[in-house]
Parts: structure tokens; sequence; C-alpha cells
């Protein structure tokens, strides 16, 4: 073991350094760091009387006591390829060293600084929905970890509710399997407050909004509540709860948004666009199982419909409901859907429904 009162310093100094995935320090590339912050640990004592620095071959040394002494470390010796001193358009091979596993300490330390960030920067985001249970004891943890965040790396577009604590309450009863009681108003009728009683199952963010997908006690049958919607939560701590049969999310794997219809069968949906949106479709497709057509399918295409001789084809696979035609509309005219025929209608309608409401507005104006 090498023995002097640097010892364990330059350990300290050695273990966060192997541990660093941002890096590839040879020996000679740690034996300078640890000569470095042991300058800054000195201080004083550096300049008042020359110390000598710490050797190339103490910390080879040092190396060889974590991996093959006491500690045991897992210490990975790799090579990778850097430019020549010599010779810049030449390439040589540079030995580094590092732990196995990033999170390996010598110290015990429970976390790596990045696992500490990672988890300050969790919890930071969840501090942003108010209600959640212990939130107190989250920011508390956070700030124990002292990990320092100046800047925001992480912007969420978030959608003010009233009722700001919903979030937090609808939270807690689905991962407590609580049953609860949901008063609510439809937009339609805001002054009129409707309860029902339900077995929640999933909170789902759709369009800058989030919604509450649950069971009707009374009737099994699935629904959904946007929490704008909502304007109270009461537990029912003596209802049964009954578990969701299946996985939820693959529900919506087959539709835009989050109105489930079941009666409804999934139908393959092509649609022609402009342009001047093609590459935003393409890039942000709206649905997952968005395809382009090509080849002898896009030739048929153009053929039978020759005034749209630009553009781009697509494809996607969805169960027709409201959001899915609100979207598709949404386009305009850079946007034309092309089969099958109900949803052709479906766009048909709302388009003239769009015209013969501006077509009243402005009429009355004139008038």
């Amino acid at each position: 073991m090498p023995a002097n009162k640097n010892a364990v310093t330059r350990y300290y100094i050695l273990d966060r350094l192997l541990g660093n995935r941002y890096h590839n320090y040879s020996s000679k590339d740690l034996c300078q760091l640890v000569n470095e912050e042991l300058k800054e640990l000195r201080g004083k004592e550096e300049m008042e009387r020359k110390v000598e620095a710490v050797s190339l071959r103490t910390i080879q040394d040092d190396l060889h006591y974590l991996e093959f002494g006491p500690f045991l470390a897992d210490i990975e010796h790799y090579q990778i390829d850097v430019p020549s001193q010599k010779n810049p358009y030449k390439t040589v091979k540079k030995t580094c060293h590092r732990y196995a596993d990033p999170s390996y300490s010598i110290f015990k330390k429970e976390m790596t600084e990045d696992e500490k960030y990672l988890l300050a920067e969790a919890l930071s985001l969840l501090g942003q929905f108010d209600g959640l249970p212990n939130l107190e004891g989250l920011e508390a943890l956070r700030k124990n970890l002292n990990v320092k965040t100046d800047r925001q790396i992480i912007s969420f577009t978030k959608n003010p509710l009233e009722n700001s604590t919903l979030l937090g309450e609808l939270f807690t009863a689905i991962s407590q399997q609580q049953v609860v009681e949901l008063h609510y108003h439809r937009f339609d009728t805001p002054d009129e407050e409707r309860t029902v009683t339900l077995h929640p199952y999933l909170l789902k963010e759709y369009n800058r909004r989030w919604y509450l997908i649950a069971a009707a006690e009374e009737s099994g049958k699935l629904l959904n509540f946007a929490l704008d919607r909502i304007d109270k939560v009461v537990p029912l701590p003596s209802h049964e709860y009954v578990p969701y049969d299946g996985e939820l999310n693959e529900r919506f794997e087959d539709i835009v948004g989050v109105t489930l219809n079941e009666d409804k069968e999934l139908q393959t949906i092509v649609f022609w666009v402009s342009d001047r949106s093609k590459d935003y479709v393409a890039t942000k497709p709206i649905h997952e199982s968005q395809r382009n057509i090509r080849g002898e399918q896009e030739k048929e295409l153009r053929e039978h419909y020759p005034m749209l001789c630009e553009g781009r084809f697509f494809s996607i696979d969805c169960i027709e409901n409201y959001e899915l035609t609100r979207e598709l509309t949404s386009f305009g005219k850079d946007l034309i859907v092309l089969s099958p025929q109900n949803i052709v209608e479906q766009v048909q309608q709302r388009i003239i429904e769009m015209q013969n409401e501006y077509a009243a507005v402005f009429k009355k104006d004139k008038s």
C-alpha cells in the first residue's frame, strides 16, 4: 500500500474520477488531475514551501491497490484512438481507466453526482404538480441533495387549473386504488353540478389538457373527464375498488386523443398533405401508426387524383372519434382525406358547419 499522508485524499479524488463517464482518463490524466486538486487543497502550505508532486508511479500504484487491495474495485482498462502529438493525421492508442459500474464507490456513496442531479431534477418536475402527497417532503429531499439548479432545463406548457390540487388528489386515488365521488360540470351547462362514482385508473395528458380515465361504478363503462371540468373529488374508502382488467394504455394505441368509442372498428385512413405542410406532418405524426405512402400505391393515388400532383400521401390506422376529425380538419386546405368514405364525410360536414357559422356571423355584421 502506498503509505503517506495524502493516500486517503488521493483515493477520494481517484474514486470520483473513475466514476466519471464523460471523460476518458489515462494514468497521466489522473496524475495531473490529482495533483491539481491536491494543490488547491494544500493552499497556503503549497505557497510557503515546495511540496513534492505526486508521481505517475504513485498513481499507478494507487490504481493497483484499489483494484487488488481490500477494495477489490472492478476497474476497466480500455483503449481509445486519439490524435498523435507528432502527427495529427495519425492516431495512437490511449489506455484509460474507469469503474466498470459508474455508481460504484469505495466510500459507499449512496448515489453518484449524476444520480443526485437527476433525482433533484425529477423532484423539481414533480414539484410542478400541486397536491401530490408529501410534496413538502419531496422539496426537503431535493434541498438536502445539495444540487444547485441555477436555471430551468426542462419546461412544460401547463394548462392552469382553478383547483390546482386536483392532479395530486387523483394521483393519490389511483395509486392507492381508491373509489371516488366526482363532482363536475359540463362546458355547455357550467352552473349545473353533476356527480358520479368512479374507479379511477389513469391520468392522461392530451393537447395541453389533463384527463382522468375511470370506470363508472354503476355501469363499468370507461369514461374520461377533463380536469378543468372537475369541481371536487371525494374519496369513498368504504367502496371496494375494482382494478382495470388488462393494460389500459393499450386501449389508447388505436385512437387520437382520449375518447374511446368501443363500438367502432379500426380503419385505415388515407390522406394527402400539401408541400407546405408535408414535412410538419412527417416529423410530427397525427398518429403513431402513420406511414408515408410510396411506390405503386402512390402511383395509383396520383393517377386517381390528378389534381394532387405535388405534396405527399400518408396513411394511419385509427378508430374514429371526435379528436381524429378535429385533428384532420385543423390543417385546412393543406390536408385532404381520401378514404374511407365515412371519415371523408365527417371532415366535409365539419367544414360545411364552419362555413355556415362564418356566413351567419358576417351576414349579421353586414346587416
